[in-house]
């Protein structure tokens, strides 16, 4: 919880997903995006980003806070990554974690007391779940970091204009997020990439994305290794045909079924074998378009379909033993092409120039 107060900001309360129970029954959400991503999205904190619509997903969250803690007003929600606290921290610099309770509990892991640009993402979505086992330790360690960040933020250590510059790459890399529930606010919020935005004006043109959506219930997707990339391929009458391919590599060790912790796994509480990653690929296509076909390695596979304000969604589920590579092909018709085609992932540890490819035409339309 972030309070302002006369131009001062100060972080007063930190929580958990965890900390905030189930509602059972879910709340209510915009039912289009609840037929894609089922009332999952209004029944834990921790679904509320299943959809990539940030807007939905904070207002969401607004209200379970509110529900779980009577006579609290949430009048905006901020959403980061770990790697937005990398771009901050090569600004401030390292900052060191001071709290005892902190200190004792890391005694004889390999967790770092000194926070760096070059440690911090591997730490808190890798190391932590190694090196912890108890969940409320994890929470412990993760919230002495965000208080240690926040304060050098605001304190100013660092150059300022690298730390703006910290934030203006995190928006353009898509990984921090703003939402307000003043309507004057998100009206201006919502012309921009603060926002979050996969439908409305910031969604025009030949808009496509690519959304990753964890299936194993655990910790695993920090081994997934992916590219995404669009391939044009001819149609007639002043259409466009496009194909988005997806490149997914499991880079967890051989042994990770053992050698990586159960919460890490998830110990195939969820059907799913440990060592191996399940996502649910969600990809995005322009208004009016259509999502066609899906293959996995050249196979033809099912897929759900629906929309979601005009656009079209298709959705693949891939799931990858350690080591193992597949492909992923959505084809889209009737692509209305009135600007170069921009494509929009969901953020990883990798960088986002790592992960989208430059757009090719196939050699059928050459």
């Amino acid at each position: 919880m972030l309070t302002t107060n006369d131009g001062l900001i100060s972080l007063s309360d930190q929580s958990s997903a965890g900390a905030i129970e189930a509602f059972r029954p879910a709340l209510d959400v915009d039912p289009e995006q609840e037929r894609l991503y089922t009332k999952r999205l209004g029944t834990q904190m921790q679904n509320v980003n299943l959809t990539p619509h940030f807007p939905t997903a904070a207002e969401t969250a607004k209200r379970m806070w509110e529900e779980r803690y009577s006579g609290e007003t949430v009048d905006g929600v901020l959403a980061m990554d770990p790697v937005v606290l990398a771009h901050l921290l090569e600004a401030t610099g390292p900052v060191d974690l001071t709290d005892p309770a902190v200190v004792r509990a890391i005694e004889g892991t390999s967790l770092p007391l000194s926070l760096t640009k070059d440690n911090v993402v591997s730490t808190l979505l890798s190391d932590v779940y190694r090196e912890i086992a108890d969940p409320s330790a994890q929470d412990a360690y993760f919230a002495a970091v965000a208080a240690s960040v926040f304060s050098a933020f605001t304190d100013g250590q660092g150059d300022s204009s690298q730390l703006v510059q910290a934030l203006i790459t995190s928006v353009q890399e898509h990984r921090l997020y703003l939402w307000s529930s003043d309507n004057d606010e998100q009206d201006i919020i919502s012309t921009t990439a603060l926002a979050g935005a996969v439908t409305g004006p910031n969604a025009g043109g030949a808009n496509f994305g690519v959304y990753f959506n964890d299936g194993t219930g655990a910790k695993m997707d920090y081994y997934a290794s992916r590219t995404v990339q669009l391939v044009q391929t001819c149609e007639s009458k002043g259409y466009s045909r496009y194909n988005v391919q997806v490149t997914v590599v499991n880079s967890a060790p051989q042994d990770a079924a053992s050698s990586l912790p159960a919460y890490v796994t998830g110990a195939g509480v969820y059907g799913v074998e440990p060592g191996h990653i399940r996502t649910n690929y969600v990809v995005y296509g322009p208004a009016q378009a259509l999502v066609e076909s899906a293959q996995i390695n050249g196979t033809a596979v099912p897929f759900g379909a629906g929309k979601h304000g005009q656009r079209p969604v298709g959705t693949v589920t891939l799931e990858l033993a350690p080591g193992e590579t597949a492909v992923i092909d959505l084809e889209f018709s009737r692509v209305v092409q009135d600007s170069l085609p921009k494509l929009q992932v969901t953020p990883s540890v990798q960088a986002v120039r790592d992960v989208v490819l430059p757009a090719k035409t196939s050699e059928s339309c050459e």
